[in-house]
This record gives structure tokens, C-alpha cells and sequence, in this order.
């Protein structure tokens, strides 16, 4: 058993657990993290979308209660129906994009400098979202937003395929942009995670199977296992956040991380793995 790549991995899902859920994207963080940890191969690709689930598991576990009577009153709640129906309008963007672009954008954009760029870029968008003067919030409820609000926020979920974006920092500005509330933009977030981080998993490890063996599931497990107690912790703290908070502070992180990674790639400071 190789000791060192079980403490890799369990850093990575430490950096996924604690990075999936807030908007400063959990994907840029697992390819600086994986460059610096000389943990960037092939099947560390692999690693790093499977271990996803992990975190997944951890948004269950929170709103379990949400889920399981939702299921329950679907065959007689229409309101439990129409979440269901948006939580699977919401998803399907990001399978056809995916299928058609997600090749290309991994052997092109996956790349420490690109990702420190989108980290900028999307620091300054979350900075104008935020102090764009209060307009009206349409949707102040996951339960209220209509099937036309589940397709714009899926859409604006595949902004997160360039790595750097942030997946749940896409669908909540842009849910909050769309008229949803805070709250509702980050519950759908949430949500819409479930089957869109399980299906990417799934495909990746069923796509890649020829690369894995016997031999990486402690690997897979060490990861799994520390990527769903840092989401566990990190989703109970982000809910509790932003009831009082703006996502002002995560914008300047992004900004001054992704200055960071840039200035010590262009003076050689750091090597960052291609």
C-alpha cells in the first residue's frame, strides 16, 4: 500500500469536499492541487471527477428530509412533481453539452493558467452581481420556480465546464441574476449538483474503466471518504452563511488566488504541471 498517494488523495478530496459547493470552483482547485502533488495524471483525472460523488453524498445526507418527502409526495403533490421535473430540465444542458464539447475542454482548457484566469474572470462577475442595485426577486422558494427558470439556470450551468468557473458558483449568481432568491438560488444549486456531479462520476469511471484496477480502491475510498466529511461541514456552514452574507468575500479570493498562481507561473516560482 503506497502511503503517499493515500495522503494525495486524501488532500484532494479534502480540496474537493471543502471547494464543490462554494463558488470558487471546486475543478480549478483539484488541477492546481493536483500539479502541485505531481497528481495529475491519466488516472488522477479520473480521481478527481469520481470523488465528486463523495461530496454529493454529503448534500443528500443535508437535505435528506427535503429528498425524501419530495419522493414520497410525488405520485400526489404537484409541487413535489414540478421540483422533480426542474431538477431534470435543469440537468439535461449540461449531458448534451457535455457529450459534444466535455473531450475538447479537457485536452484544451485543463490547465493551471487558464484556470487562474477564470478564477479572475469570474471573481470581477460575482463582485458586479453583487453590488448591482437590489431588483426584484421573482422566486423566493426552490418549490416556486417554474420549468423555464430550471432551463435558464441548467444553461448557465455549463459555464462551469471551463475549469476555473465554478459549477455551484454559475448556477447561484446566475440563479440570483435570473430573479431567483439567495436562499432558492442556492437550494436549486444544491440540487441540480445531485444528478449532475453522480452522472459525470458515473461516465468518467465507466469511460476510463481500462485505466483503473483492484489496486486503486483504497485510493478511491481514502478519496470518497474525505471528500464527503469536508462537504458534509462546509454545506452545513455555507447554509448558515448566507443567510446573513454576500458572496463579496469569495469574489476577492478568487481574484487574488488566481494573481497568485499567474504571477508565480510567468516568474517561475512555481512549476505548474501542464
Amino acid at each position: 500500500m503506497d502511503i503517499v498517494l493515500l495522503v494525495k488523495a486524501a488532500v484532494m478530496g479534502i480540496v474537493e469536499g471543502l471547494t464543490e459547493f462554494l463558488p470558487i470552483s471546486s475543478t480549478g482547485h483539484l488541477i492546481l492541487a493536483g500539479s502541485l502533488l505531481g497528481f495529475d495524471d491519466a488516472k488522477a483525472k479520473v480521481f478527481d471527477i469520481a470523488i465528486q460523488t463523495g461530496a454529493i453524498f454529503a448534500v443528500i445526507l443535508v437535505y435528506w428530509q427535503k429528498i425524501h418527502s419530495t419522493v414520497v409526495a410525488l405520485p400526489r403533490q404537484p409541487k413535489a412533481r414540478r421540483l422533480a421535473l426542474n431538477i431534470v430540465i435543469g440537468f439535461l444542458p449540461a449531458v448534451v453539452l457535455g457529450l459534444l464539447f466535455g473531450k475538447m475542454i479537457k485536452a484544451h482548457l485543463f490547465i493551471p493558467t487558464v484556470v487562474a484566469s477564470t478564477f479572475i474572470i469570474g471573481g470581477f462577475i460575482i463582485l458586479w452581481a453583487e453590488k448591482r442595485p437590489p431588483g426584484s426577486v421573482r422566486v423566493e422558494h426552490v418549490d416556486d420556480m417554474t420549468p423555464w427558470d430550471a432551463l435558464k439556470v441548467g444553461l448557465v450551468q455549463c459555464f462551469a465546464m471551463i475549469p476555473g468557473t465554478s459549477r455551484s458558483g454559475s448556477t447561484i449568481i446566475g440563479g440570483m441574476l435570473l430573479g431567483l432568491s439567495r436562499q432558492a438560488a442556492t437550494d436549486f444549486s444544491f440540487f441540480l449538483a445531485i444528478p449532475t456531479l453522480i452522472g459525470a462520476g458515473a461516465y468518467s469511471l465507466y469511460k476510463e474503466r481500462a485505466l483503473l484496477s483492484v489496486a486503486d480502491i483504497p485510493m478511491f475510498t481514502v478519496g470518497l471518504a474525505f471528500s464527503f466529511i469536508s462537504a458534509w461541514l462546509c454545506v452545513r456552514w455555507l447554509l448558515k452563511y448566507i443567510s446573513t452574507h454576500n458572496f463579496i468575500p469569495f469574489a476577492w479570493y478568487r481574484i487574488a488566488f488566481g494573481i497568485v498562481v499567474l504571477a508565480t507561473a510567468w516568474t517561475g516560482a512555481v512549476v505548474w504541471a501542464e
